[in-house]
């Protein structure tokens, strides 16, 4: 098994070629990358198989679906890839420039960060993303998976470099780290001096760790507790299935909604049609102001305002005005994705500017926060910080930035 810090060495020697590739070098390399993980699916659910058939009474059945590969999932990731060779290439870009009056030119280019660390958890699709995203924006990329999917991340991985060595970019610029033990994770945190940035993405305690201990340059991707508040004035239907998609349509990702925030007066009428809505397939978490308009909820939890549950359960609240529902969120949210259902312009304004997340809607559902549904094509994760990146991490967050400066024999 190769080490972890010969990975790194190793990537270290071969960065160059994908840090000054053409814009034509790096889509044809991302095109061929696309075909070999469908030519390569065969291998890539056999990977998946052995990982599915491992998580068997240790994960709960959301987050098994969360780690299952199909053919139509691996055709997903497929057209993730290919939906960047449409994007610009976000490298070379003059983002400003300046000259003063001793004709000096000062310009300030994009530039690939080098390389690039990904430490995250068990879904498989965040292998062939970050590559892709990673060899659009000029970087190399060494991926650490969890153990759940490791099976799985490893076929992806041989099929990216396959299509990379058919391109005729140096495979070398992609690997992922064989050990799956805290010691790898411990590895990239403190590699300073080779890895540029390092980006975490999975659950709350991966988050914190990789931020606390980390030595070199960290990107936070936050947990997702998104909230939907329901607003006095309202359409009844849209907030009914609004809300209904932001809890179930996916429960176990980060844009799935965790809080539902009800305004006293619409609760009577929306609380009852929700949870009709819902038939049995969530469990409602309710305090005490919204259990009276309910039949099945049980009382909420002390913690239940703060979980990021991802998976069937929803804590509710009735609140007394847009004010507090406002208060409330910018107090437990973990900065991801907010919703408010509203007909009222005057609050949707209010929220969308006092809301303190890095998305924030208006008669839409949460589940939209993601690097494909905004344009960016497949993303690196959410970022819930405000430096650098916030929101989907897409291509022009995998860039930093340099100066040029330009004369003629201009001394100070």
């Amino acid at each position: 098994m190769t080490s972890t810090q010969e990975l790194l060495d190793s990537l270290l020697e071969h960065k160059a070629s994908i840090n000054v590739a053409s814009s034509q070098v790096k889509n044809q390399a991302l095109a061929a990358m696309a075909d070999q993980l469908e030519a390569q699916a065969d291998a890539i659910l056999a990977g998946n198989a052995l990982d599915i058939a491992a998580a068997q009474g240790k994960i709960s059945p959301v987050m098994q679906d969360r780690l299952l590969l199909t053919r139509e999932r691996i055709a997903d990731m497929a057209a993730g890839i290919r939906a960047l060779l449409d994007l610009p290439d976000p490298v070379g870009l003059v983002l400003e420039e300046r000259v003063r009056e001793d004709g000096l030119q000062i310009q300030k280019r994009s530039i690939p960060f080098g390389l690039i660390g990904m430490i995250y958890e068990s879904r498989p699709n965040v292998t062939s993303d970050a590559a892709a995203l990673a060899i659009k924006s000029g970087n190399a990329v060494i991926l650490r998976g969890g153990k759940e999917a490791f099976n799985s991340a490893q076929a992806i991985v041989k099929a990216l470099k396959t299509g990379l060595e058919q391109a005729g970019v140096h495979p070398g610029v992609l690997e992922l780290v064989q050990d799956t033990s805290r010691a790898s994770a411990q590895e990239l945190m403190t590699a300073k001096g080779k890895i540029d940035l390092l980006v975490p993405r999975g659950g709350a305690g991966l988050i914190q760790a990789v931020v606390e201990q980390a030595t070199v340059p960290v990107i936070e991707t936050g947990t997702g507790l998104c909230h939907v508040y329901i607003d006095q004035q309202v359409d009844l239907e849209m907030a009914v299935a609004l809300a209904v998609n932001a809890k179930t349509s996916r429960p176990s990702v980060c844009n799935a909604a965790e809080v539902l925030l009800v305004h006293q007066d619409i609760a009577a009428d929306f609380l009852p049609a929700f949870e009709a809505a819902l038939a049995d397939k969530v469990e409602l978490r309710a305090d005490a102001s919204a259990q009276p308009y309910l039949q099945a909820a049980i009382p909420a939890g002390s913690q239940d305002f703060d979980t990021e549950f991802l998976d069937y359960i929803m804590a509710v609240k009735v609140l007394p005005s847009l004010e507090a529902a406002i208060s409330h969120i910018n107090h437990h949210s973990s900065g991801h994705s907010e919703a408010i259902v509203t007909t009222d312009s005057q609050a949707a304004d209010l929220f969308t500017l006092l809301v303190d997340s890095a998305a924030v809607y208006v008669n839409a559902s949460t589940r939209f926060t993601d690097g494909g549904e905004f344009g960016l094509g497949c993303e690196l994760g959410i970022s819930t910080q405000k430096m650098h990146a916030r929101g989907p991490m897409g291509l022009r967050e995998m860039t930093t930035y340099k100066y040029v400066i330009s004369g003629q024999g201009q001394t100070r």
